[in-house]
């Protein structure tokens, strides 16, 4: 046997004792739709946790493998065979705040916080977006001010996924307005349950309250959860926003090629597999989702060989948005009157699919990022790039009393 035939057969062995393999009538969602589910997803991170196979490429000091690009490439082949809970809650932690870590964080940081959020025993949330600072990130007010060892934290945030059951915070705030606002924003590590934030979940369409706004009161959070250097907060969230668009590909629980299948099983259920339209609509979406996975899987390929991360996020993140809309528009065309009055894991992904234009970074804002950097147009103008902070205008907001 080859050297990669070998660890495929130790990941298979160690996984069979360990999960329960995949049956094809399993219930799934996407993101967390219609489901706060916790512990299913604690329990499948505690039983990967002492080998690393949840979070592969992460240095071995660190509870990963420390694997290759081929080995990780095992690695989620190997878990495909296996039931997979939505990881919904743990995807910020997993994806985009554990990797930035090691990117940035202290060895001292990363010994306190990756090993919690590699068993799921830690759920991280991610405070970016607020009101007037969505797309335009780097326009973000919320500040922090050094108080000796600690910082004192005052804005809002909003937008904010898991913020009302998450333990940690990967904040961005202002820490100097006299600079070009790029250059005046710092990174934290916040405690949610510190006084002074205040958390208030927004209810969706789909029913779920995942989402929240955040509000700090001077809530303090300590200098020694600063994560990389006063100042270097953008650098720090270019990296995040990064691993947030191939986030995805954590999710778990129906996403990819079993989404396919399920399609299928629908459209032979409803008697509409000898239907040509209906046939020619399914295979318009199982397009749509194969060329989002391919699309993923070359963005992750460009990652796990060390390369700088480029656009091939954005392209992800702009495929598995037509995806998985395609999917859910089919599936409720099948269902018919039936997509109306009924209640079900298809309507409620339905309800689900607008929103994933707008998590992780707008279709725009991708789209721009793919027109700069793939087809060469030239960018946007930027008139406030080189002017500090304090001086922009700003809008006042309206306080309603």
């Amino acid at each position: 046997m080859s050297e990669l035939e070998d660890f495929r057969a130790a990941v298979r062995a160690a996984l069979e004792e360990r999960l329960t393999p995949r049956r094809a009538d399993g219930a799934f969602t996407v993101l967390g739709a219609g489901s706060d589910d916790l512990d299913a997803g604690r329990s499948y991170l505690r039983a990967l946790a002492g080998g690393g196979w949840a979070v592969p490429t992460w240095p071995r000091e660190y509870g990963g493998l420390g694997a290759t690009p081929a080995q990780a490439a095992i690695v989620a082949q190997e878990l495909g065979r296996f039931e997979v809970p939505d990881l919904y809650p743990y995807v910020i932690g997993l994806a985009i705040a554990g990797p930035t870590l090691v990117d940035h964080a202290t060895p001292e940081q990363r010994e306190r916080w990756l090993p919690p959020i590699r068993s799921g025993d830690e759920i991280w949330c991610q405070l970016f977006s607020e009101p007037d600072a969505g797309s335009d990130l780097a326009s973000l007010a919320t500040r922090a001010e050094r108080d000796g060892d600690t910082w004192r934290v005052t804005g809002s945030k909003v937008w904010t996924s898991r913020a009302h059951y998450a333990q940690r915070g990967l904040l961005l705030a202002r820490t100097d307005p006299k600079v070009p606002k790029h250059v005046g924003i710092s990174a934290f590590a916040l405690d949610m349950g510190a006084p002074g934030v205040t958390v208030r979940p927004l209810r969706q369409m789909n029913g779920d309250t995942h989402f929240s706004e955040v509000h700090f009161d001077e809530a303090r959070v300590a200098d020694g959860d600063r994560i990389d250097a006063p100042g270097e907060g953008w650098r720090v969230a270019r990296t995040a926003l990064t691993y947030e668009r191939g986030a995805g590909a954590v999710g778990g629980g129906g996403w990819g090629a079993d989404l396919e299948d399920r399609l299928v099983d629908l459209a032979r259920q409803r008697g509409a597999d000898t239907d040509p339209l209906a046939r020619q609509q399914l295979a318009a979406a199982i397009v749509e989702l194969e060329v989002a996975r391919l699309t993923a899987r070359r963005a992750r390929d460009a990652a796990r060989v060390g390369r700088t991360p480029g656009p091939e996020g954005s392209g992800a993140k702009l495929r598995g948005s037509a995806g998985l809309k395609a999917a859910a528009a089919l599936a409720l065309d099948l269902l018919g009157p039936d997509g109306l009055v009924e209640d079900g894991e298809w309507q409620t992904l339905f309800l689900t699919s607008p929103s994933i234009s707008i998590r992780g970074g707008t279709d725009e804002i991708q789209r721009n990022i793919v027109g700069e950097r793939v087809l060469g147009l030239p960018p946007e103008p930027r008139a406030d790039v080189d002017v500090p902070f304090s001086q922009l205008p700003r809008t006042p907001r309206r306080v309603d009393r």
